[in-house]
């Protein structure tokens, strides 16, 4: 897993960039191996803004339907079609080809709350007692 993503505690993840301005954000190989087989995925259009903790788009496993809420705030620029085309990419590669959509930040940063790699394993192992 990459140092420098940061993870919300809904499970979904942003990493900066190379330009600084914008983050691509997913969902955590956690959340993956919680939801199991994905039969649908649904993603915002180009254009739309995301604040964080909100919803933006819903992953349906053959488990439940559930709501992905934005790590971060700003303006979606790019969805990751292919990954709606081949959703079982996404469980192969969270923090790679795996990525939702790419957000252009408002104020060109990640907000505060987001939890490194060490706190979100913790999280994570909390969730599972």
């Amino acid at each position: 897993m990459p140092q420098e993503i940061m993870f919300s505690k809904t499970h979904e993840w942003a990493k900066i960039e190379a330009d600084g301005k914008v983050a691509a954000v997913g969902l955590s190989a956690y959340a993956f191996e919680q939801l199991t087989d994905l039969v649908h995925l649904e993603l915002p259009e180009v254009g739309r803004r995301v604040k964080a903790g909100e919803p933006f788009g819903e992953v349906e496993s053959v488990k439940a339907v559930s709501d992905i809420y934005s790590p971060v705030d700003g303006e979606v620029v790019e969805v990751n079609s292919a990954a709606v085309q081949n959703l079982d990419h996404l469980a192969q590669d969270p923090y790679g080809a795996g990525w939702l959509i790419k957000v252009r930040l408002d104020g060109g940063k990640l907000p505060e709350g987001l939890l490194d790699e060490a706190a979100y394993k913790k999280h994570c192992a909390t969730e599972q007692h």
